[in-house]
Parts: structure tokens; sequence; C-alpha cells
């Protein structure tokens, strides 16, 4: 059962400590020689912190199948449950994927369908929107 966080202060100090823990395995990362080889890695780990603090919703220092469900229907592209669990196993022996295990995934040789996901992310950002300004008026009838 998923403990119920408390805004404010409590909620500030939870945070704090989570990125506190995140930063210390980051640290492991940066000393470890078998990623010395991988280009702005500082920065890179940086990027995966805040992105893995941003799903990890129970604040646990795992994420969740609804975390990883929320992360991937933000990115547009959302799974069903039976999706889900796939990726889960192709990164985790688990329910839920740590933080190591997220940057061994990010990290690491082998691509999952996760690791393709948000590798291909920024591919999306830098393209020019198509139309600017308000949508247009939909109806009933444009609903699929």
């Amino acid at each position: 059962m998923a403990r119920r966080i408390q805004g404010g202060k409590e909620f500030g100090a939870l945070k704090s400590a989570q990125e506190e823990r995140l930063n210390k395995i980051n640290e492991e990362f940066l000393s470890d020689t078998q990623y010395e080889e991988v280009e702005d890695l500082s920065s890179k780990l940086e990027l995966f912190k805040t992105k893995f603090m941003e799903f990890d919703l129970d604040i646990s220092g795992d994420l969740d199948i609804m975390g990883l469900k929320q992360m991937l229907e933000k990115l547009g592209k959302a799974k069903t449950h039976l999706e889900l669990k796939k990726i889960l196993s192709q990164v985790s022996a688990g329910e839920t994927i740590s933080y190591r295990d997220f940057l061994h995934m990010m990290l690491g040789k082998n691509n999952s369908i996760l690791k393709l996901i948000l590798m291909f992310e920024d591919m999306g950002k830098d393209k020019e929107p198509a139309e600017t300004g308000p949508p247009g008026r939909r109806t009933f009838a444009d609903l699929p």
C-alpha cells in the first residue's frame, strides 16, 4: 500500500531526501570505470535524476507501474498494462524500477523499449510545431 504524502514542508523534506539519495547513486556511477567513456556523463546523470524524480510518484526511490505509465503517457507513448509489465521485466526483476536499474538501462549497451522511447523523446522537441494558436473547435463527430 502506498503511503500518504502530505504537502508543504513534509513533501519538500521528502523530495530533498530523495534527491540526496539519487545524488549519491550518481556519484557512484561517476566513479565507476564501467561508465568512464560515456560522453557528458555528469549532465546525463543529472537529466536522468530529474526525470526519475518527476515520475517517482510516492517518493519511494522506485518507479512503479503507474509512474512508468504516466512517464510514457507524457511522452505520447501510452502503453497497455501488459506492455508496461513487459517493459518492467526488461529493466528489472521486480514490479518496480530502482534508480540504479534505471541508470544501468539508460547507460548500458542493451536496448529496452523504455530506453528507446526516452532516447528519442528529445528528437521530437527539435521540430517546429505544425500549427500555432489555439486548436480548432471540435465536435462529437470528430471523436474516434
